[in-house]
């Protein structure tokens, strides 16, 4: 092993697994199925700017190669005024259900309008090679309902916008979203959840809520939140979110500070106010929030699936952007220092937005400055240690997933491509295309 910088050198290979000239953007979701057999990814970027862009979803088995569209809509609007576009997917960690954007259909456009944040609902599909498509299609529904009438309450159940980044609990039974507002978009975005409800609004499954109360741009008054997002599940069963809020201080500055919402299994969804027109709709009752740090916290942040601890990123006292981990019932002003954040990697070029824990909790997976790393997360005298899986050598990976089993990761990163003529192919921008890698971790890492 080879010592850089002080960090340990235990080159894995990386291998591809996509080669066909469109984009495989995985998004830093929930990629992998819950058997570790395939990655679920969109092809954004490949025809024109953005998920509003995009043309379908797909998924491809890790061990062969083998692409499979789960999901291409049959009329599709493209260029400045795209509809529907298609994005974001994430499996479930408990099936082989698919979650993912899906933006107004082209014979609404007339009234919804083109592709936007507050435009769009999540949709479902089974990726399950054993399911047949009819008709070339995997069946397609609705995960939420999207109602904007402005001349009576929003439906029970329902929201007036639009639900991004879906995210299965490791138990599949709840979903996580970001949230934008179209009847009052006096408020930034926000976050969410919805379950499977028999009160679910047609032609939805899931019944939804925020989480957050809301509070408009520039009304806060010192405590409270004007902006929630870059949240995930904390545990396997989705009875905290943590997020990083915009919340106004006593001085009157703003801060992005990392929280929990618990949201106990005894919540009741349906106890939540949809809004209308004129309100905004507002959390459950039984939901609660807790404030964990009070300097500036950043990034997606991830949860171990114990629920006992939560990484982030925050500036370091050497200036640089690195991993922290804090207690889920911890916070920066606790009395047991254990409780409090502690900083895990030490990168000389920092971290880079994608970080992972695997199931046990003790090891997490980053990128820095492109490098793919391990580290030991474990409380003790190894906390910290870090193996350079791949060294960085100037590709732009991003992206980086871990399988359910820890034995894979998988990442994005711009790879050359031939299209059907065998002539150099790139995307509408005149990039190469994004292509999926794989890594496999060591068994054993270095002592």
């Amino acid at each position: 092993m080879v010592t850089l910088t002080g960090l340990c050198l235990n080159a894995a290979e990386e291998r591809q697994i996509t080669a066909s000239p469109r984009n495989h953007d995985m998004d830093n979701n929930d990629n992998f199925s819950p058997d570790g057999r395939f990655l679920v990814y969109d092809t954004r970027e490949s025809i024109g700017v953005g998920i509003d862009n995009s043309q379908s979803i797909e998924m491809v088995e890790v061990d062969t190669g083998k692409e499979t569209v789960l999901y291409h809509p049959k009329v599709s609007v493209t260029g400045s005024r795209p509809a529907p576009g298609v994005g974001a997917a994430s499996f479930s960690g408990a099936s082989n259900d698919i979650a993912f954007i899906h933006g107004p259909p082209v014979a609404e456009m007339a009234v919804r309008g083109p592709y936007d944040k507050p435009n769009r609902n999540g949709a479902h599909v089974i990726g399950d090679p054993a399911v047949q498509p009819k008709d070339g299609e995997y069946p397609m529904s609705w995960l939420d309902k999207r109602d904007v009438a402005t001349d009576r309450p929003t439906l029970p159940g329902a929201h007036r916008g639009g639900t991004h980044r879906h995210e299965y609990t490791l138990d599949g039974s709840r979903i996580g979203f970001t949230y934008n507002d179209f009847l009052l978009p006096q408020y930034g975005r926000t976050v969410g959840y919805m379950v499977p409800s028999p009160k679910a609004p047609a032609p939805a499954s899931h019944y939804f809520a925020v989480l957050v109360p809301i509070v408009p741009k520039g009304t806060a008054k010192p405590g409270e939140i004007e902006i929630a997002q870059s949240d995930s599940w904390v545990g396997r069963e989705g009875a905290m979110r943590a997020f990083i809020g915009t919340v106004k201080e006593e001085d009157g500055s703003y801060q992005d500070s990392l929280f929990v919402i618990d949201v106990p299994r005894t919540v009741d969804i349906t106890t939540a106010d949809s809004g209308s027109a004129t309100s905004y709709p507002k959390p459950p009752a039984g939901v609660s929030i807790r404030r964990l740090t009070h300097d500036a916290a950043s990034g997606v942040v991830r949860g171990t699936a114990d629920g006992t601890r939560i990484a982030y990123s925050a500036k370091a006292p050497d200036g640089t952007k690195q991993l922290f981990v804090i207690a889920s019932d911890g916070s920066d002003r606790a009395e047991d220092p254990a409780k409090r954040p502690a900083q895990l990697s030490h990168f000389p070029k920092g971290v880079d937005a994608f970080w992972r824990w695997n199931s046990s909790g003790d090891t997490l997976f980053c990128l820095s400055n492109g490098a793919v790393a391990m580290l030991c997360a474990q409380p003790g005298s190894r906390f910290g240690e870090t193996t350079i899986l791949v060294p960085e050598d100037g590709a732009a990976r991003k992206n980086l997933v871990l399988s359910p089993d820890g034995k894979r990761l998988a990442l994005n990163k711009p790879c050359p491509a031939n299209g059907a003529d065998g002539k150099p192919a790139k995307d509408y921008a005149g990039r190469d295309f994004l292509q999926i890698f794989v890594v496999n971790v060591p068994e054993t890492p270095p002592q």
